[in-house]
C-alpha cells in the first residue's frame, strides 16, 4: 500500500528481457534506504513492484507481460525518470490517499497548462482523458493517481479529468515532463470501487 506521496525520482539504468520477464533496473540515490530489504514493494510510475535486488546505485525489479501490457512501464528507456516511493509502514502519514499501486488503466494527457502565477512559482493545470468505463469512478474533490502521484480532482468533464499541480508536485515528479498525447497509469480512488461493489451487493440482495 502506498500514499501517492512521491519520496525521490529515479532513472532508468536498463530495461531488458530475462527469460519469461523483463528486468527493469532503477537508479536512484535520493531514494530512502533504510531496511530495503529484497522483496518489499516499490511503486514505480504508480505500479507496485517487488524489489528483487539492491545495491548502491538502486534497485532491480521483474516484469512480467501483463504489467507491461496494462502500464507504460514498457515505453521506458535508459534515463527515462520515474516516481518512486516504497510502501506505506504502519506508522506513516497519510499525506495522499491509499494506493494500491494496481494501476486500473493507461489514460491520455490532454492538456498541460503552465500558470506563473502560482504561489512559490510556476503551476499548472493537467488534464487527463479516461477510458469511458473508468470515468464514473472520478468526481470533483476526490483523489486519484497518475503516475504514482496523489492528485485531488478540480473537474470533471464527461472522460476528462482535471487537477491542478502545485509548483512543489512540478519540481518533486515527473508530471511537470507531461505533454499532450502522452500515456499516463491511471489508479482511482480505492474506496470509490469498494462503495460501487457494496451498492451492487444490496442491489442484488434486493431482487433476491
Amino acid at each position: 500500500m502506498f500514499t501517492g506521496i512521491v519520496t525521490a525520482v529515479g532513472r532508468v539504468r536498463r530495461l531488458e528481457r530475462a527469460g519469461a520477464v523483463w528486468r527493469l533496473e532503477v537508479d536512484t540515490l535520493a531514494l530512502e534506504r533504510e531496511d530495503a530489504r529484497v522483496g518489499e514493494s516499490v511503486a514505480v510510475q504508480g505500479v507496485c513492484l517487488t524489489a528483487v535486488a539492491w545495491d548502491e546505485a538502486g534497485f532491480r525489479a521483474d516484469l512480467a507481460p501483463e504489467t507491461l501490457r496494462c502500464t507504460t512501464l514498457g515505453r521506458l528507456r535508459p534515463g527515462s525518470p520515474v516516481n518512486l516511493e516504497r510502501a506505506l509502514r504502519p506508522a506513516d502519514r497519510l499525506g495522499g490517499h491509499l494506493v494500491t499501486g494496481h494501476v486500473d488503466a493507461v489514460a491520455k494527457v490532454d492538456a498541460l497548462e503552465r500558470d506563473a502565477r502560482g504561489i512559490g512559482g510556476e503551476a499548472a493545470r493537467l488534464r487527463v482523458r479516461l477510458p469511458p468505463a473508468l470515468a464514473r469512478y472520478v468526481a470533483p474533490k476526490g483523489s486519484v493517481c497518475v503516475d504514482g502521484v496523489s492528485l485531488t480532482v478540480q473537474r470533471v468533464r464527461g472522460e476528462a479529468f482535471e487537477a491542478q499541480l502545485v509548483p512543489h508536485t512540478l519540481a518533486v515528479t515527473t508530471l511537470g515532463r507531461l505533454r499532450p498525447g502522452d500515456a499516463c497509469n491511471v489508479e482511482v480512488d480505492l474506496v470509490a470501487r469498494y462503495v460501487e461493489r457494496l451498492l451492487a451487493w444490496r442491489a442484488e440482495e434486493g431482487d433476491g
